[in-house]
C-alpha cells in the first residue's frame, strides 16, 4: 500500500469535483477514501500520510470528531467525549441499517449519511482488528474487550455474545464488503459465523501475550475474561501455578464455560434418537398418553344412533416406555496437546451419558500415561481440573487401562478420541482390533469440536476402514447420535 493509492484524476476527498469528469461523486469519494485508509491501517503497520490527511479532512468536513481516527483511543472514551455518538454505534451494520440510495436531494443526503457511517464503521472495525502485537498490558485487554463490545452490538448482537459463541444476530443483508461505485456501506452480519470465532481467536492471542496470572489475580479483570477454549487451554495448563485469589477466579471461569457448553451438549443429546418403544411395559394411564383416535375406533360398536352418544367401555393409550438394556460406555480421549478441544468436550459429554438411567460409563485419559477420570465422571469441572495437558501419546497405556473394563462385550461401546498419531500403531491397533472381534462396539474418533475439523493419522484411517469401523468425523452431533443410538 503506498501514498498514491488516492492519486485519482478526477475526484478530491473533500468532496470537490474536478473539472473534466463532471459526473463524479464526491460523497462516493469520501467513501472510497475512509475504506482506503481502514485498509492500510489493517494490513500495513506503516502510516500512510497522503490517506491520513484526506480522511481527516472527510471527517472533520462532514462534522464527526477527529479523534475517532485515532485507533489509540478506545470507543468508550470516544463515547464519553462525544454521547451523541453512542446510538450510532448501536446496530451500524444491522441490515437495514444503511441509508438507502437516490437520485434528487434525499438521494444526496442518503449518500452523505453513508459517509458518515463509513467513518464510524472504521473506528469500530480497525480498534477490534488491529490488535497489533508484542506484550499487552491488562488495561490493553480491557480496552480490546470493551472495543469488541462495540462491534457486537453494532452487528445487534450483546457486548459478549459473539464471542461467547452463541451468534444471535440478524443474519442475511447486503453484500459483506462494498462495491465499487455507489453500494452501501459493508454489512458484515452475513459473517457472524465467521467473525465469533475470529473475535475469540483474537481475544485468545492477546491473553497469550498478557501476564494471565496478573488479571486472574484481579477480580475485576478477571471477571471481564470471555471463557472461550483457548483461554481454558491456557487456565488448564496453568492450573498447578496459580493459588489464592487467582486460582479461585480461574475456577471459576473454567466452570462457566463448562456449565456453557454443557447446556449445549444436554440440548443435542436430548434430541438424537432413542431406543425402539418396548410394547412389554404397559402404559401410563395419563391424559397425555391417551390415544383418543384409538379409543373411538374401538368403542364404535357402542355407537346409539337413536341418542347419536357413543358409550366408551375402555379406554387407549400410547405405550412410551423405551426398551433399553444396562449399557457400558468407556470413553478413552487422547489429553495431548492438539486434542485439547476434544478433551473438554468429552469430559463434558461422559458426564451427560454418565446421568442416562442404565449406562455405566468410565472415562480415560491419557498421553504418555493414562489417567482413569472414572470417580469424577459425573463432574466435568472437577475431572478436567485433574488432567494434564500436553506431551507425547502412547494409546497401550490407555487400552492397558480400557481392555479389562469390558465384562461383557454386547453391551459394551467402546468411544476412543485421538489424532491417532502413534509411535506405537501397530500394537495399539491389533489390541483395538481385538475389542472390535470381542463384539464390542468400537468407534473410532477424530476429533470432537464444535467445527468439526481435525487431523487424523492416514495409516489408522485406512486399517480402520477395513475394520468396518471408519473414523467418525469430529463433529459431536455425529458422536452423539451414535452412541444415543447404541445405548438406548
Amino acid at each position: 500500500m503506498t501514498d498514491h493509492a488516492t492519486d485519482h484524476p478526477t475526484d478530491h476527498p473533500t468532496g470537490h469535483t474536478v473539472e473534466g469528469n463532471p459526473e463524479a461523486d464526491p460523497e462516493e469519494n469520501r467513501r472510497q477514501v475512509l475504506y482506503w485508509r481502514l485498509l492500510a491501517r489493517l494490513f500495513d503497520h506503516e502510516e500512510q500520510t497522503t490517506l491520513e490527511s484526506a480522511s481527516l479532512a472527510v471527517v472533520e468536513d462532514i462534522g464527526l470528531p477527529p479523534a475517532l481516527l485515532d485507533p489509540g483511543i478506545a470507543i468508550d472514551s470516544l463515547v464519553q467525549r462525544h454521547p451523541e455518538l453512542a446510538a450510532e454505534f448501536d446496530g451500524l451494520m444491522v441490515p437495514g441499517a444503511e441509508p438507502g440510495t437516490g437520485t434528487d436531494d434525499d438521494g444526496a443526503r442518503d449518500r452523505a449519511a453513508e459517509v458518515r457511517r463509513a467513518a464510524l464503521v472504521s473506528k469500530v472495525l480497525l480498534n477490534v482488528f488491529a490488535s497489533g502485537s508484542g506484550t499487552v498490558t491488562a488495561g490493553q485487554l480491557a480496552r480490546w474487550q470493551s472495543d469488541a463490545g462495540w462491534l457486537e452490538r453494532a452487528l445487534g448482537c450483546t457486548p459478549g455474545e459473539l464471542r461467547g459463541g452463541r451468534p444471535g444476530a440478524r443474519a442475511g443483508g447486503v453484500s459483506p464488503t462494498g462495491t465499487g461505485g455507489r453500494g452501501p456501506t459493508p454489512d458484515l452480519s452475513r459473517l457472524i459465523p465467521a467473525i465469533g470465532p475470529e473475535l475469540g481467536a483474537i481475544e485468545a492471542d492477546l491473553v497469550r501475550r498478557m501476564r494471565l496470572r496478573e488479571v486472574l489475580a484481579d477480580p475485576g479483570l478477571a471477571a471481564r475474561l470471555t471463557p472461550s477454549m483457548s483461554l481454558i487451554e491456557q487456565l488448564l495448563r496453568d492450573k498447578n501455578n496459580l493459588s489464592g485469589v487467582a486460582l479461585a477466579n480461574a475456577k471459576a471461569l473454567i466452570r462457566r464455560f463448562v456449565d456453557e457448553v454443557a447446556d449445549v451438549l444436554r440440548t443435542q443429546v436430548e434430541k438424537a434418537s432413542v431406543g425402539a418403544i418396548d410394547r412389554s411395559v404397559p402404559p401410563k394411564r395419563v391424559f397425555r398418553n391417551l390415544d383418543l383416535d384409538r379409543t373411538i375406533w374401538k368403542n364404535l360398536t357402542n355407537w346409539s344412533p337413536e341418542e347419536e352418544r357413543l358409550y366408551v367401555d375402555r379406554l387407549y393409550y400410547r405405550h412410551t416406555a423405551r426398551r433399553t438394556t444396562p449399557q457400558r460406555l468407556i470413553v478413552v480421549v487422547d489429553q495431548s496437546g492438539s486434542m485439547v478441544d476434544s478433551m473438554v468436550n468429552c469430559t463434558i459429554l461422559a458426564s451427560i451419558f454418565a446421568g442416562l438411567p442404565k449406562v455405566d460409563v468410565h472415562l480415560v485419559a491419557y498421553d504418555t500415561q493414562a489417567l482413569d477420570l472414572t470417580p469424577w465422571v459425573y463432574d466435568p469441572f472437577e475431572t478436567l481440573l485433574r488432567t494434564n495437558l500436553g506431551g507425547g501419546t502412547d494409546g497401550t497405556v490407555a487400552m492397558a487401562l480400557a481392555q479389562p473394563k469390558i465384562a461383557e462385550p454386547r453391551n459394551t461401546v467402546v468411544v476412543w478420541i485421538s489424532d491417532f498419531y502413534e509411535w506405537r500403531a501397530e500394537p495399539l491397533f491389533e489390541s483395538m482390533a481385538a475389542i472390535h472381534r470381542s463384539g464390542a462396539r468400537f468407534i473410532p474418533v477424530g476429533s470432537v469440536t464444535s467445527s468439526g475439523r481435525g487431523s487424523v493419522n492416514p495409516w489408522f484411517r485406512e486399517r480402520f476402514k477395513d475394520l468396518g469401523t471408519p473414523v467418525i468425523s469430529g463433529h459431536i452431533r455425529k458422536l452423539v447420535h451414535e452412541l444415543k443410538t447404541f445405548l438406548t
